[in-house]
């Protein structure tokens, strides 16, 4: 038998945001970053996926916008979120879902071949809390098991909020300020409800230290991706089938090899094996 130690809720400002004030169902498709996002997304998952049907656990996987094409391609496809509006949403992509906690999961050990922890570690402000999340994932995966976790770079609200210009707005300033010297949004600060920023080498550390060895880090959309939002934003173009979309993405594929990069996208991803 397991005895789970009682862990804390997630904070209802994560809830509440998800649920009032951001529509993440919309967040892959309705601007070129964020479909570059998905299309790397979708490309370097499919490069370590083992082949379908392996079963596949997408914990904190929001609406089920991975879920929906890792269905098509034939996976079994499990959803883990504490939002019910994902949940519910998710429910009608191919997949199973239900709510739950990424740093306490209602799954057997060993049970599944994948598990994606693709928003997680965003929202995990204490780094507890993350190593709690990801002993999960490896108690939940069987022996030789895939984990692709996600994160959100350092860096990136100082590209994005350069490529908006609202680096001249006080608020915004301050924020990123803090950012860059802890990694962390903190609860109650407008524009984006709490997070957690990580470097590079404090993914891969974490990972590390739940048991995972050598992991691989990528950097997702690569280091032109806010040239590709400035143009959008301050064009009002839709960028997503543009000459400069495709370059982005080429730059994105040639930075790969150059860890040097890795701090200029906006998202990680780091892959390794129980």
């Amino acid at each position: 038998m397991r005895f789970m130690t009682p862990q804390p809720a997630v904070a209802p400002e994560i809830i509440g945001f998800y649920t009032d004030e951001f529509d993440e169902a919309d967040r892959l498709t309705s601007s070129a970053d964020g479909q570059l996002e998905m299309v790397r997304t979708q490309e370097l998952l499919r490069r370590h996926l083992p082949p379908a049907p392996a079963s596949i656990l997408d914990v904190g996987g929001g609406p089920g916008t991975h879920a929906r094409w890792l269905a098509a391609d034939g996976y079994a496809v499990h959803l883990v979120d504490p939002v019910p509006r994902h949940v519910e949403a998710a429910q009608q992509v191919g997949c199973t879902a239900e709510i739950g906690d990424a740093r306490r999961l209602d799954v057997p050990e060993r049970t599944y071949d994948v598990v994606l922890l693709l928003g997680p570690l965003y929202h995990l402000l204490d780094q507890t809390d993350r190593i709690l999340a990801l002993d999960e994932a490896r108690r939940v995966l069987k022996p030789g098991g895939l984990i692709a976790a996600a994160a959100i770079s350092r860096y990136a609200s100082l590209f994005e909020h350069t490529a908006t210009t609202w680096l001249d707005r006080e608020r915004v300033h301050d924020a990123v300020t803090d950012i860059l010297a802890t990694g962390r949004h903190d609860p109650g600060r407008k524009g984006f409800t709490a997070a957690y920023f990580h470097t590079a080498e404090g993914l891969a550390d974490e990972l590390a230290r739940a048991g995972f060895a050598t992991p691989s880090v990528y950097g997702i959309e690569g280091p032109t991706w806010s040239l590709l939002k400035a143009t959008e934003q301050h064009t009002g173009g839709r960028m997503a089938d543009s000459a400069m979309f495709r370059a982005a993405l080429a730059a994105a594929r040639m930075a790969e090899a150059y860890p040097d990069l890795l701090a200029a996208s906006s998202h990680m991803l780091a892959v390794a094996n129980a």
